[in-house]
């Protein structure tokens, strides 16, 4: 295993052993979803992956929900996090489930 990948998967094992399960009245948030040039996964036990591009840069966050704020998410470790902006919570619209997240529509493509 090449030095990098092995720390990589060390790293994303220990963020998710910090995370806690989503609450009962979140669980409409876990899932894969995608819209514009944004992809969200909100796995069932608290963790985010999320990556986002805009023209020639990119962003990503790997980490576990600290806590919920009203309908926002904040994920992070300790003092360092981001505060995920959800002006429209997960809910059903002509058949498929959309939220709005810092102001991008995203549809959930897989549970």
């Amino acid at each position: 295993m090449k030095p990098k990948l092995g720390l990589a998967l060390l790293v994303s094992t220990l963020l998710s052993a910090c995370s806690e399960p989503l609450p009962p009245e979140k669980l409409h948030y876990s899932g894969m979803w995608r819209g514009g040039q944004m992809e969200l996964y909100i796995s069932l036990e608290g963790s985010v992956n999320y990556s986002i591009s805009k023209g020639n840069s990119s962003r990503s966050i790997n980490g576990p929900i600290k806590e919920f704020q009203g309908d926002d998410f904040i994920v992070g470790i300790g003092p360092i996090s981001s505060t995920f902006d959800v002006s429209e919570p997960p809910q059903q619209i002509d058949g498929e489930w959309q939220m709005v997240v810092d102001n991008v529509r995203l549809t959930r493509i897989s549970d």
